[in-house]
């Protein structure tokens, strides 16, 4: 680290410099001129949409090493002209934070581990107990005889961390599933 110079004070420099406000340059450490901006590193910039809602905020992804290292707003988007709710601001925590889960876990009923399933096995478990859920509740008229077709012991509650798409196809294989208890996080 440098000697500091009495010359370095913001208000000498103020006092030496064109800049009687102290509004530009006399107000600007030598550390702060050293810094950049973490954007400047990566290797491209991608564009995306905002995973959170439906309004679909544009983002830029800025990726390094094949690693994403920031997420910002999109200025050229129509929609959101470069802005993001708090939870678009955040979106890069949602891609790198160190608790996200990389496999599949299992927890059977009373038991108090998790086992590492192979994600054939999930999801082989997961569609056995959709459809016994759908065939034991499954209604095809009611008590005086309107056609139905209907299950009541399937629900759905789509996340809000899910794109348009994936909220799209959850809810039209819920409804042919013969499910009318769909909602989604994003509009409660």
């Amino acid at each position: 680290m440098a000697r500091f110079s009495f010359l370095e004070w913001p208000v000498v420099r103020q006092l030496r410099t064109a800049d009687s406000t102290a509004r530009s340059s006399a107000t600007v450490s030598e550390h702060t001129r050293e810094l950049t901006s973490r954007n400047a590193t990566a290797d491209r910039v991608v564009q995306s949409v905002c995973p959170y809602c439906a309004v679909g905020c544009g983002q830029k992804v800025y990726v390094k090493d094949e690693k994403v290292i920031q997420i910002e707003g999109d200025p050229d988007s129509p929609i959101s002209r470069g802005r993001l709710c708090p939870k678009g601001a955040a979106s890069e925590q949602l891609v790198n934070a160190p608790g996200r889960q990389y496999e599949v876990l299992y927890r059977a009923p009373r038991a108090k581990d998790w086992q590492k399933l192979d994600l054939e096995q999930a999801v082989e478990m997961v569609a056995d107990r959709f459809l016994e859920a759908r065939r034991n509740k499954w209604q095809d008229a009611d008590d005086k005889g309107r056609r139905l077709n209907r299950t009541m012991g399937i629900a759905a509650l789509g996340g809000a961390t899910l794109d348009n798409e994936e909220n799209y196809l959850i809810k039209k294989l819920f409804t042919a599933a013969g499910a009318i208890q769909i909602e989604n996080q994003a509009r409660i």
